[in-house]
C-alpha cells in the first residue's frame, strides 16, 4: 500500500467528493433558478444572496477538494442551511418586498433544491463534527 493511500482512506475521499458534488449542485440549482450566472433576482438583496450562496458553494467544494476539510464541511453546512431557511421563509411568511413564492411549497426546482440541501446538511454536519475531534 502506498503512503498516500494509507493517509487518505477511501471513505474519506468518497464523502468529500459527495460533498463537492452536492455543493456544486446547490450552486447550479440556484443559477438556474435566477435565470443564469449574470442574472440577478429581484428584489436586489435576494439576487445578492443567490450570488453569495453560489460563490460560497464553489468555495466549499474547492476547500473539500484541496483537503481543508474542517472549513470545507463548515461552509458546506452553511451552504445547505442558508437556502433551506430561505425556502421556508419565502414560502411561509414571505420576505420583505418578495412575496412571489408565498405558499408555493411544491415548485419542482424548489423540491429538488430541498433534497440536495438536505443531503448536504446530513453529510456535512457529522463530518464537520468529526473534523473537530481530530488533531490536525
Amino acid at each position: 500500500m502506498s503512503h498516500h493511500a494509507a493517509t487518505v482512506p477511501g471513505p474519506t475521499w468518497v464523502a468529500r467528493w459527495a460533498g463537492v458534488l452536492l455543493c456544486l449542485a446547490v450552486a447550479a440549482i440556484h443559477v438556474v433558478d435566477q435565470g443564469g450566472i449574470t442574472a440577478t433576482r429581484d428584489p436586489h438583496y435576494i439576487g445578492v444572496a443567490y450570488h453569495v450562496l453560489e460563490i460560497a458553494a464553489v468555495v466549499a467544494a474547492v476547500l473539500l477538494i484541496v483537503g481543508l476539510v474542517r472549513l470545507g464541511w463548515l461552509l458546506a453546512a452553511m451552504v445547505a442551511v442558508g437556502p433551506l431557511l430561505g425556502y421556508v421563509l419565502s414560502r411561509g411568511p414571505g420576505l420583505p418586498d418578495y412575496s412571489d413564492d408565498v405558499g408555493n411549497w411544491t415548485e419542482p426546482l424548489g423540491l429538488v433544491s430541498l433534497a440536495v440541501e438536505g443531503a448536504l446538511l446530513l453529510l456535512s454536519i457529522p463530518l464537520f463534527m468529526r473534523s473537530l475531534r481530530r488533531r490536525t
